[in-house]
């Protein structure tokens, strides 16, 4: 064999390895070392998503802020159920055109109770208000029409919320808000499920 053909032959062959390294190195690079699947999961858990309304609720304190300057001494009316006393304080027409009622519900039992029928039973307002007051509801008898719990666009309910298990001689303070009816209704009848009905005097 001739010099110049070992020379063209040793040229074609380091050609072809430097081919073959170089398509290795290009492979090792496009490749993080994980599979698919493996991406896929650590894509997930990188942006845990965040709580929905609900999950807020449940993990904070009773919302009560309505019931602040509310004077605790005084007495509309008073009902019983499953071992509790309500006391309602205030039912006050607001100038936005509803009706804010507050309440303290004392366990007068020697056990713990459950909070969770005062939600009441409608499906869309107790899924996003589970231990709450969305289930009370006001009657105008004269105007023979029933007033519910206002919500917003999301079902989220203007009411007290996040109301944990009564534990015995503990009292939990309560708002619901109602849409207003017309001024010349002074009394209506309020019903909190597992409570009597009652009337209660309007004010303002």
């Amino acid at each position: 064999m001739s010099i110049r053909h070992t020379a063209v032959g040793l040229r074609v062959l380091t050609a072809a390895v430097l081919t073959t390294v170089l398509g290795l190195a290009l492979t090792s690079c496009g490749d993080d070392g994980g599979s698919d699947e493996a991406k896929q999961g650590d894509q997930g858990s990188s942006a845990p998503s965040a709580p929905s309304p609900a999950e807020k609720k449940e993990e904070g304190q009773p919302d009560t802020a309505a019931g602040e300057g509310v004077d605790p001494n005084a007495k509309l009316a008073e009902v019983r159920g499953d071992g509790m006393v309500m006391t309602i304080h205030q039912a006050k027409r607001d100038p936005g055109g509803f009706i804010t009622l507050q309440a303290s519900i004392k366990n007068e039992g020697t056990q713990s109770k459950n909070t969770v029928a005062w939600a009441g039973t409608e499906t869309a307002l107790l899924a996003m208000n589970p231990n709450s007051v969305a289930g009370a509801t006001l009657v105008d008898k004269v105007g023979k029409k029933r007033y519910y719990i206002l919500r917003d666009t999301e079902n989220r309910c203007l009411c007290t919320t996040g109301i944990p298990p009564l534990l015995a001689g503990k009292t939990t303070s309560v708002f619901m808000q109602f849409p207003a009816p017309p001024s010349t209704t002074t009394e209506v009848d309020f019903t909190l499920p597992t409570f009597a009905t009652t009337s209660v005097k309007i004010s303002g």
